[in-house]
Order: structure tokens, then sequence, then C-alpha cells
């Protein structure tokens, strides 16, 4: 499924398909509008000479990739087993067989996001097990070192003296709010990399700033079932799809300044929903201009 912005109106969604998009992002738009979605009808009559480059396989039959990221010349991949794996893009296929990959394991379950802040050489990994890892990486791939596991402990030990910090997760267990209290499904890092934004089966949407891993806020019961995808715009919008079959969309009123994240309570609210699938929502990406938003489905 695709959306699309448009600050007129039209009867015609194809319309809206067809026009030319400038580089205005799409929450700088008066309305969102659905555009229809991609199958191979669309594209039947185009011919493209696409093959094989090489296959990567993991040392283990029984696992899956869970998770992938471009780091310049590497690829990581997040594996069901705990893995963390870097293979060179720039070495041929029996190059590539031949070669011992670096590995780290982590956690425990599926490792399901990875994002990379790029300046700073800084692997973010989410895991089944509700924690957020924070890794420092060599230039050559070649180590790994743990920096930090999130929540810290800092974080943890700042909040749990005071009850207004607690949140009901059962019925007879409570938690700190920067807890994620089941698996972290999806990352996503703010474009000047300060922030980086988790969202979890729990159905929170939790902010840290990158700096010093301190979470800055959790907006609780943020959809109705588990969240399994975020992504960031430029201009700091936040959009969440989930398994209730909506895409939120979320506007920091604030900026993301240390000053103003501070004065509030909530600095993210919600801003629009947008209910076109029939099935929970699996993927966001947004296009290079930001003004088209892909969601995949279920459906």
């Amino acid at each position: 499924m695709e959306y699309h912005y448009d600050s007129g109106s039209s009867s015609s969604h194809s319309n809206h398909y067809l026009q030319q998009t400038g580089s205005t992002s799409l929450t700088s738009q008066r309305s969102l509008l659905s555009v229809p979605s991609l199958n191979n009808t669309h594209h039947h009559h185009h011919h493209h000479n696409y093959h094989l480059i090489t296959t990567l396989k993991n040392h283990h039959n029984t696992s899956y990739t869970s998770s992938l990221t471009l780091f310049g010349k590497f690829l990581l991949t997040g594996s069901s087993d705990r893995e963390i794996t870097t293979w060179n893009r720039t070495t041929s296929d029996e190059e590539q067989q031949n070669s011992e990959n670096n590995v780290v394991i982590a956690g425990k379950g599926a490792v399901k996001s990875l994002v990379i802040q790029s300046n700073t050489n800084t692997l973010f990994s989410a895991h089944q097990d509700h924690k957020i890892r924070v890794w420092k990486l060599t230039n050559d791939q070649k180590k790994y070192t743990h920096l930090a596991t999130l929540p810290t402990l800092g974080d943890r030990a700042s909040k749990i003296l005071i009850p207004k910090n607690h949140v009901q997760i059962r019925r007879h267990k409570k938690c700190t709010w920067v807890h994620h209290v089941d698996t972290v499904s999806s990352l996503a890092l703010s474009k000047d990399g300060n922030l980086l934004y988790s969202v979890s089966w729990d159905r929170t949407i939790k902010i840290w700033r990158t700096k010093d891993f301190t979470c800055l806020e959790s907006i609780t019961n943020a959809h109705n079932d588990a969240i399994n995808a975020v992504v960031v715009s430029y201009d700091g919008v936040v959009y969440s799809g989930s398994a209730d079959k909506r895409i939120k969309i979320w506007k920091n009123h604030q900026g993301g300044d240390d000053d103003d994240y501070k004065k509030q309570k909530q600095k993210h609210s919600l801003f629009d929903t947008l209910e076109k699938h029939n099935s929970g929502i699996n993927a966001l990406v947004l296009s290079s201009d930001e003004s088209i938003l892909y969601s995949g489905a279920c459906d």
C-alpha cells in the first residue's frame, strides 16, 4: 500500500498516483490519501533483467534471517538464533562462502531490527528478549564492542524509587516505564542521529537519547495491538505500523531538544491514523523525497 499527501481534493486516487511529486514532506500537506496498491498486474509489461548474484548462508539450517542493514561495503544480518553477522558485499561468491564472517551472539531469541549510526560506527540491535543492545563497530567490522543494554542500569536506578515511574504490566506486576515488556520489533534513528525510536509488541513507542542512552519518553498504548514497524522522517515525524491494521502518525512538538524534553512529559502526540489495510502491518518505508509512505501487511 502507498500513501501520498496532496494539498487539493480529487475523486480519483489514480490521479494522485500519477501526479509528479516534489520534495515536500508527507506531513506538510493538508490531507493523506492512499494510492493504488502495488501488484504484478501494474507492471506486467515491463521486462527487467534481474538475476541472482549470490546466496549468503549461515551455519545453522534451523535459523532464519530476521533483520538486515547496510554499513558501507558491509551487510549486517540478524538471525532467529541470536546472531549478528557481518558480510563483506565486495567479495566474490566463492570468497564469501569461504571467508570467516564476524559473528556476535547476544540476548535470547531473534534479533528483530538493526540500525547504524554511521557517523559514530554505533550499531543498535532490537531483540526478542525485550532489550535493545548498543555496539561499537570498528571500520573493518572485525570487532564488536558492547557499549550498553537498554534500559541502562543507571536509567533504571534513577526511576525505580519514584512510584509515579512505575506502570502496571500484569495484574500483580509493575516495572518502570523505561522498560519494554515484550519483543522489541523495530528501531529507527532521527536524521540527526540524536534520538532512537523503538517499538514493541507491548504496544509502546519509546524515545532514547543516543549520546547517553537515556529513555526520554514512552508512549503507552500507542496501538491496540503489537507494533511491528517504525520509520522517522527528516522533520521528525514518526510513523508506526501495527497488528491492529493501523498506521499512526506522531508529531514531536518540541523538536527533540534536551531542554524541551525536560519541560514536557508528553512530547509526541497523535497527528493522524491511516486505516486502509485489512490485516496487520509488518513493514513501513518512506520514499527518498518522503512524499510517499509504503506499507506492507498480511493482506
